[in-house]
C-alpha cells in the first residue's frame, strides 16, 4: 500500500502531465549558463559544508549527493563516480530539473513540492525509469527570510531509504543554515558586484540559417554569413586569411576578395568588437550549440549531448569547412551512442534524420533491443530495408541468434 505523502505526490505527478515511462528530465542549464548561475546562487558558498558532512564519504557510502535550487534545478551532483555515470542515463545531472512537476514523485522534488524532508523508496518513484534508486532529500531555507532556496538529496541503493540516512541530510541542512547566517554577519555591506555579460551564443544544430545571440537580441544570419562565423568559432581564437576563407566555404575557386566583402558585411552586422580582421578572428568568445555537444561528450554525458543534438550542423550548406565540422561532430555523436550499448539511447539516435539509413545503428539495435519489443520490430524492420532482402535474413528470425558484444 502507498504510503501518503507518495499517493498524494503520484496524483500531483498525474495532475502535471508526467508520463510514467516517458522521456527524461529536461537540462535547462549548462556549461557557461549554468557556471554563472551556479556561482551567483546563495547555495554556493556553502558547499565546502555539504562536502564535509555528505561528499566526502560517497564513494565509500556508495551515495550520490546532489544539491538543487527552488524550481529543483540540479546544480551539483558529486559522489560516488561509478553511480554518476549511471545516473546520467536518467538526466540526473548538473543542469536538469528535477522538480515534481516534470519529473514526477522523486526525494528532492517532492521535497521542495511539500517544503519539508520526504524519503521516497524504490518503486515510490513515478516514473519507471527511476525506481531503481532510493533517495533522501531536505529544503533548504535562507535563515534570515525564511525564503526557500533548494534542496539536498542523497540519492542511491536501498540503504538509502534508511531513517539514518534522513537524520543525516536534516543536520546537514541545519550545518547549511547555520553557515549562513554566519556569513550574512560577517560580510560587510558592499555593492553588488556586476556579472559580466553572457558571452554571445551561435545556434547551428539542424538550423539551415545560423542564429547568433547577442546581449542586445538575436540576429539571423544569411547561410554565408553562417557558414563563416562557424568557422571563425570553430577556428578557436585563431587567425584565418581570406584566401584560406574562401577555400574553406567555397566547393570551387573563389577569389579571395568575394569572401573579404562578406566579412565586411558581417562584421557591420555583428560589430567590429566581434569580428576582428588581419587576420580574421574572433575577438570574444562564442558559445556554439555543437560545441555544448560536443563538450558533453567529452565528458562522457552522452545522454544529456543527445538531448541538446537537434541535427546536423547548417544541414544544407555545401561548404568544405563545414562539411568537415558537420562531419566531425556526427562521427563523435554517432561512434558515443554506440559505445554506450544503452537501448534508450540508440532508438532516439535513430530517429534522427541522418541515422535513418545506418546499419550500423539498427544492427546495434536489433542485438540490445529484447526480442518482441515494437522498437527492435521496427529496427529489425529498417535493417531489412537497407540490406535489400525482402525479409530473409536468418538472424533477424527470432533474435536468438544475436547477442551483445
Amino acid at each position: 500500500m502507498l504510503r501518503t505523502v507518495v499517493r498524494d505526490s503520484w496524483r500531483r505527478s498525474l495532475g502535471h502531465g508526467v508520463d510514467p515511462d516517458g522521456g527524461a528530465p529536461p537540462v535547462e542549464l549548462l556549461d557557461a549558463d549554468l557556471i554563472a548561475y551556479r556561482e551567483a546562487h546563495p547555495l554556493a558558498p556553502v558547499m565546502p559544508v555539504v562536502r564535509r558532512l555528505l561528499v566526502q564519504d560517497a564513494e565509500a557510502d556508495q551515495v550520490i549527493v546532489a544539491v538543487t535550487d527552488a524550481a529543483g534545478r540540479m546544480l551539483w551532483v558529486e559522489g560516488d563516480a561509478r553511480l554518476r555515470s549511471r545516473a546520467e542515463g536518467m538526466n540526473f545531472v548538473e543542469g536538469a530539473r528535477w522538480a515534481e512537476d516534470v519529473a514526477g514523485t522523486n526525494a528532492p522534488g517532492t521535497a521542495l513540492a511539500l517544503d519539508h524532508a520526504v524519503q521516497i523508496y524504490g518503486s515510490e518513484h513515478y516514473r519507471r525509469p527511476v525506481q531503481p534508486w532510493s533517495c533522501s532529500a531536505a529544503p533548504v531555507h535562507d535563515p534570515h527570510t525564511g525564503a526557500l532556496l533548494g534542496a539536498i538529496d542523497v540519492t542511491g541503493g536501498d540503504a538509502v531509504a534508511g531513517p539514518h540516512v534522513l537524520t543525516l541530510v536534516r543536520a546537514t541542512v541545519a550545518a547549511v543554515e547555520a553557515e549562513l547566517r554566519w556569513l550574512r554577519r560577517e560580510q560587510a555591506p558592499s555593492r553588488p558586484v556586476p556579472r559580466p555579460a553572457a558571452a554571445p551564443r551561435l545556434q547551428v544544430l539542424g538550423r539551415e540559417r545560423a542564429r547568433l545571440v547577442l546581449p542586445s537580441g538575436p540576429v539571423e544570419l544569411s547561410p554565408r554569413h553562417s557558414e563563416l562565423l562557424l568557422l571563425l568559432a570553430d577556428a578557436a581564437g585563431e587567425g584565418r586569411s581570406s584566401a584560406r576563407l574562401a577555400a574553406e566555404v567555397h566547393p570551387g575557386d573563389t577569389a579571395a576578395v568575394t569572401v573579404r566583402a562578406e566579412l565586411s558585411r558581417l562584421r557591420r552586422l555583428v560589430g567590429a568588437d566581434l569580428v576582428g580582421s588581419r587576420p580574421y578572428r574572433l575577438l570574444r568568445r562564442v558559445e556554439s550549440d555543437a560545441d555544448a555537444v560536443r563538450r558533453l561528450l567529452a565528458q562522457g554525458a552522452v545522454g544529456p549531448a543527445l538531448e541538446r543534438y537537434a541535427g546536423p550542423v547548417l544541414p544544407t550548406s555545401t561548404a568544405p569547412g563545414v562539411v568537415a565540422v558537420r562531419d566531425r561532430l556526427g562521427a563523435l555523436l554517432r561512434g558515443a551512442v554506440l559505445r554506450s550499448r544503452r537501448p534508450e539511447l540508440l532508438l532516439r539516435y535513430a530517429r534522427l534524420p541522418e541515422a535513418r539509413d545506418d546499419a550500423g545503428v539498427w544492427q546495434a539495435c536489433v542485438e540490445l533491443l529484447p526480442a518482441g519489443t515494437p522498437g527492435r520490430a521496427t529496427a529489425a524492420a529498417n535493417l531489412l530495408r537497407l540490406r535489400g532482402n525482402n525479409g530473409r535474413h536468418p538472424a533477424l528470425r527470432t533474435g536468438s541468434e544475436l547477442r551483445p558484444r
